[in-house]
């Protein structure tokens, strides 16, 4: 994936894309890496299309602009892989993880994305399990650690749950840590 990782996000307002953009990027700089991690908003409202990225590097960024070509599609709805969005600027190797609870079979289809590799995890389904909220954010980004290797599990709960105590009560942050490492098992590829 060269130098640097590039990520692309793909929610709605409220599912927390710009949040899991956020708390990527300040885990991997904990973790000693280069990263940013930034929105891009439509029509700012709860619900509406947003777009987060990322960048991941062992040296230092000079890019500053969204994400053209990612390495890897985070898609936090999967009603919009009907706007077609979703698999713009692909490359041959790109990985998209779509929380769906359909089998990634069925989404690589529907992407028509035949050479790259496709995973689902029913991220809304685990947040309101663990969390009893439909934010899909922190589920997305366990499914993003196993399929990319970018970071320990375990590594990325201490820093969820650093960054979280004191902000949310201890039962929500718990929860949270629970989605992220559900999510991180369940996690599916199409084969």
């Amino acid at each position: 994936m060269g130098d640097t990782m590039e990520i692309r996000w793909h929610g709605r307002g409220g599912q927390g894309a710009k949040t899991g953009a956020f708390m990527l990027a300040e885990s991997m700089i904990d973790q000693g890496k280069y990263a940013q991690g930034f929105p891009d908003y439509g029509p700012e409202r709860m619900g509406a299309p947003i777009r987060g990225y990322n960048r991941i590097s062992d040296e230092p960024i000079r890019v500053h602009s969204g994400v053209e070509s990612p390495d890897m599609v985070v898609v936090l709805d999967s009603t919009l892989i009907a706007t077609g969005g979703v698999t713009a600027g692909l490359k041959p190797q790109s990985i998209l993880i779509v929380n769906s609870h359909e089998a990634p079979e069925k989404i690589k289809s529907e992407l028509g994305v035949d050479g790259n590799r496709v995973f689902t995890v029913d991220a809304t389904g685990i947040a309101l399990a663990e969390m009893g909220r439909p934010i899909p954010n922190m589920p997305m980004i366990g499914a993003l650690l196993k399929v990319s290797g970018l970071a320990e599990i375990d590594k990325m709960a201490a820093i969820l749950t650093k960054k979280f105590e004191g902000k949310l009560s201890d039962e929500m942050v718990k929860g949270n840590v629970r989605a992220l490492k559900r999510a991180h098992e369940e996690v599916r590829e199409a084969k």
